[in-house]
Order: structure tokens, then sequence, then C-alpha cells
């Protein structure tokens, strides 16, 4: 008998850190309109960015993310992407 092991690579973090200059309002519009979350989810993860510094926004595939991650700096929010530990 023969196992086949298939290796899975990690998911890509979206992270969102926080900025002194865009308004909390504007980034729940934002996320919502990029990620077509709740407005609650988008508030919670706003929130979190606010008081923690940077919030995971989304995780997935790297070319995904890659997109996110721009369509969010194209909104002028400060965004990276990191490798999920």
């Amino acid at each position: 008998m023969t196992e086949k092991f298939v290796k899975t690579e990690r998911p890509w973090n979206v992270v969102v850190w926080d900025d002194p200059v865009t308004p909390m309002s504007v980034v729940v519009v934002i996320f919502k309109r990029i990620f077509g979350y709740s407005n609650n989810k988008c508030t919670q993860l706003m929130l979190t960015v606010h008081h923690e510094g940077r919030a995971i926004v989304w995780s997935g595939n790297r070319e995904r993310a890659e997109s996110y991650c721009v369509k969010l700096q194209v909104a002028g929010l400060q965004s990276t992407i990191e490798k999920e530990d």
C-alpha cells in the first residue's frame, strides 16, 4: 500500500495597519465595499485595527491576498500580506 501526502500551502493573511489619518467610519465602509462583510464584522475589524494596531482582515491563497492588499492600498489603507504561522 502506497500513501501519498499532499503538501498544503499555508494561507496568506491580509493585514491592515492602524493609521492616524483615516476616520474609523471610512475604514468600515472600505471593508464592506472590498470584502462584502456585514457591518458588524467590518466594525469589529476596524476596532481591532484601532486598538491593537493591526488586524488580519482576510486569509487565503496568495494571489487573492495580493489583490485585496492592493485594493485596500488604493482605498487609502495601509495593508500588507504575510504567510500564516
